[in-house]
């Protein structure tokens, strides 16, 4: 089994080298880091191809799908040679040690796992109260009305399985492409769970 991590990046030049130091020093497996550079006009490719030489499992690839969030990770999901894929926001909104929790249950049969700031064990802080309002909210609704298995459908930190990302086609042009491949996966008959996670 391997693992991919995704990472879409306009103009981070200012935190992507910290976000890839903070990954570093926690994973203690073997795992590739794939920065995805959304036509950023500063130094991120920079950064990056200097700290490649640091970290030989990095490496950038340039997003020629379309601009934005949603076609950077399908650029992404597309050269990610790994059994299982992970996005991982560029400025580390995410808790790296998640990582590899998420990862765990992957391997042991699960095809997407969602980290969960709705959860037991969870935590979401700052951002807009109405954004957290409506995330939250969304996953309630899903969870009692359809028996989702996760609480917080709308985050972007999951763990997908490559057989995943090879059927389900998305269509979103945005950050709710996370939320559309939940949905469409359960809809298939995939297998889905959840860890807490702190945002």
């Amino acid at each position: 089994m391997s693992l991919s991590l995704i990472i879409p990046a306009h103009n981070e030049e200012e935190t992507i080298g910290c976000t890839i130091k903070q990954i570093e020093d926690v994973l203690d497996f073997n795992y590739e880091i794939i920065v995805i550079n959304d036509h950023s006009t500063d130094r991120t490719d920079q950064v990056v191809c200097k700290l490649m030489e640091v970290y030989k499992n990095l490496t950038i690839v340039d997003n020629n799908v379309g601009r934005g969030f949603a076609d950077a990770l399908r650029k992404g999901f597309c050269v990610a040679g790994s059994d299982f894929v992970i996005p991982v926001m560029a400025d580390l909104c995410d808790d790296p040690k998640t990582i590899k929790e998420m990862y765990d249950l992957a391997i042991q049969g699960y095809d997407i796992v969602c980290g969960s700031r709705y959860m037991r064990g969870g935590e979401k802080s700052g951002g807009p109260f109405i954004q957290s309002f409506f995330s939250r909210f969304a996953g309630l609704s899903l969870m009692h009305i359809l028996g989702m298995p996760t609480r917080d459908i709308s985050n972007s930190f999951k763990c997908y399985s490559k057989e995943v990302l090879k059927l389900v086609k998305t269509e979103s042009r945005g950050f709710e492409i996370s939320m559309e491949l939940t949905l469409k996966a359960f809809f298939l008959g995939f297998k889905i769970t959840e860890i807490p996670t702190v945002w």
